[in-house]
């Protein structure tokens, strides 16, 4: 018998583990499994297959039982995630419906998940921008949050490395808040946009500036994409169905199949992570506890290396629930900080208008992308009543009116066959830094527990003086930049969403030089277990403005080389 145990130890173990298939951790897994390395990858929710498990990727409008609308009945069922833009009849089987997976709303918090191989890979926006030195040295700078272990000299080469890889479709701006990297050729901007860039540049100087949004769609055939089995992207914006051509970047898509191609990754999903095993002889991690999520039983798998990446909140859920003797209130949480200092974007508020020139001209086609206005605010020195600053997206689109005249025939043939050109239509929206504070924080319920047995997570965020100071600026600030540009029925909005909505909260094992005052090392190792490694948003020191998901694949990467370098000394 104890042979047999043996056997079945030696069969559940790994050169290394990591927990999540989304982002992140596909990176993660997919340098591993090219540096030779015998790699189990864990996924809680149900297995998809990039193509064969995309069940609406061709529908038409017509096939749709409610043309693409979410019933009344779904909306009741689904008040947080039927918020989210892309929850429509298309693409919601990829989002996890709220009664499924509860949670605690200590504040209120719009909670996004994606339960699935790929995560919300299949889900996200592609919108991918660099960091610069101005937003790792913020923290060091203003003094609201620890000093990030890191600066942009060590993480460039490794943009490179995921750019070229996942392909990017951007310009060479020139911008030094917003360095370029690898690109494909970039999306042009339409007129009106253009005319918005040229007004910036001409009043503004050199200190504004609006750009064609970088993007993580496939815009030049290369070798790289068609080893992957990978085509252009159609411009279709159907991305949240999931794109059978692979025109974009997912896990599934691009990073998965060439981490199983190698022979090197075991993909196991409906695999529920209780917790990360630590052995207390050995001071190290030695595996992960599962619950199936089909049968609610336990196993345990084993490897000398772990790589957590089950997305911001659920990785800090699954070190809260890891604990021992030696780590009573959460694997590596020797300073009490495992879950403080979460903080999320601002996108809560809106400037629209109109523009009367330009109308001989209009838009044909689609476009992934849109134009990207870059933080200009507390760069290079504090300027303002409110610490950081916002980026915001910007575009101008022109809408066909109805034709609604004459009767029977001739009203059907023009209605069929507008041909009245509105008024060009222009709006931006905010993408704002909020601060890391020890008040903003997620927790395990006491009490509560989820399907699986587990605490439910307790989830206390909220906005604060700065945020609300620093709306009112972007809103003033953008308006008179439309008024400048000829822009007219100028209307701000402030719609008051959670916090959540967004999609990017970050934060609670956040990276730092000082044991006393962070989780993790320049290395994305937690500094009291340095086998465990978390390289998804839940390492984020501060936020920036960018968003976030390619930073997030370089510090994978970088971290993934790290962990087979160490273990070869």
């Amino acid at each position: 018998m104890a042979n047999l145990n043996i056997k079945d130890k030696q069969e559940r173990t790994y050169e290394a583990i990591v927990i999540g298939s989304g982002i992140s951790g596909s990176w993660a897994a997919k340098e591993l499994c090219d540096l030779g390395v015998k790699t189990l990858m864990l996924e809680r929710g149900r297995n998809v297959e990039h193509n064969k498990d995309y069940p609406t990727t061709n529908m038409l409008p017509y096939e749709f039982e409610h043309r693409g609308q979410i019933t009344q009945a779904e909306k009741e069922a689904n008040p947080v995630v039927s918020k989210c833009y892309a929850f429509r009849e298309d693409a919601k089987h990829f989002f996890v419906k709220d009664a499924e997976h509860p949670y605690v709303q200590e504040k209120p918090f719009d909670w996004i998940r994606g339960y699935q191989v790929g995560g919300k890979s299949l889900l996200w926006a592609r919108q991918v921008q660099r960091w610069s030195d101005f937003d790792f040295e913020g923290p060091a700078r203003d003094g609201f949050a620890v000093d990030w272990p890191i600066r942009y000299k060590d993480i460039a080469s490794w943009y490179s490395h995921v750019e070229k890889f996942a392909g990017v479709s951007g310009n060479k701006d020139g911008l030094p808040n917003l360095p370029d990297g690898e690109f494909l050729p970039g999306y042009d901007l339409n007129i009106v946009e253009k005319h918005f860039q040229e007004q910036l540049k001409k009043t503004y100087g050199n200190d504004r500036h609006l750009i064609s949004s970088r993007c993580a769609h496939i815009h030049e055939a290369r070798p790289e994409f068609t080893a992957q089995g990978r085509a252009f992207c159609q411009n279709r914006n159907l991305c949240q169905r999931g794109c059978p051509f692979g025109g974009y970047f997912s896990s599934n898509s691009s990073t998965i199949p060439w981490a199983l191609k190698t022979g090197n990754l075991t993909l196991r999903p409906d695999a529920v992570v209780h917790s990360i095993i630590y052995d207390e002889q050995a001071g190290k991690a030695t595996g992960v506890r599962i619950i199936d999520a089909h049968t609610k039983e336990m196993e345990e798998f084993y490897a000398p290396v772990i790589f957590l990446n089950a997305a911001a909140l659920n990785s800090n859920l699954i070190l809260m629930n890891s604990t021992s003797n030696r780590f009573p209130n959460g694997l590596g949480n020797d300073n009490g900080l495992l879950g403080k200092y979460v903080a999320f974007h601002n996108y809560r508020a809106q400037v629209s208008g109109q523009y009367e020139g330009y109308q001989e001209y209009t838009t044909s086609g689609g476009r992934p992308t849109s134009g990207y206005f870059p933080r200009f605010r507390n760069v290079y020195k504090q300027e303002t009543d409110f610490l950081r600053g916002y980026a915001a997206g910007f575009s101008a689109s022109r809408g066909v009116r109805p034709n609604t005249e004459g009767v029977g025939m001739d009203l059907k043939n023009n209605l069929l066959n507008p041909d009245q050109y509105g008024p060009w239509y222009v709006g931006s929206h905010m993408m704002g830094e909020t601060i890391p504070k020890e008040s903003n924080y997620v927790a395990l319920d006491p009490d509560l527990k989820d399907p699986y047995g587990m605490p439910q997570l307790k989830i206390s965020v909220d906005y604060d003086d700065n945020d609300e100071k620093m709306i009112k600026d972007y809103q003033e600030q953008m308006s008179e930049m439309f008024e400048k540009a000829g822009f007219t029925n100028i209307r701000v909005n402030d719609d008051h969403r959670q916090p959540g909505l967004d999609i990017h909260e970050m934060g609670g094992v956040r990276m730092g030089k000082d044991p006393k005052t962070s989780l993790l090392n320049g290395n994305h190792q937690l500094h009291a277990v340095p086998n465990v490694y978390v390289t998804d948003g839940a390492s984020m020191t501060s936020t920036s403005t960018q968003n976030p998901s390619l930073t997030y694949m370089a510090f994978a990467a970088r971290a993934a080389h790290h962990a087979v370098a160490e273990s070869k000394k």
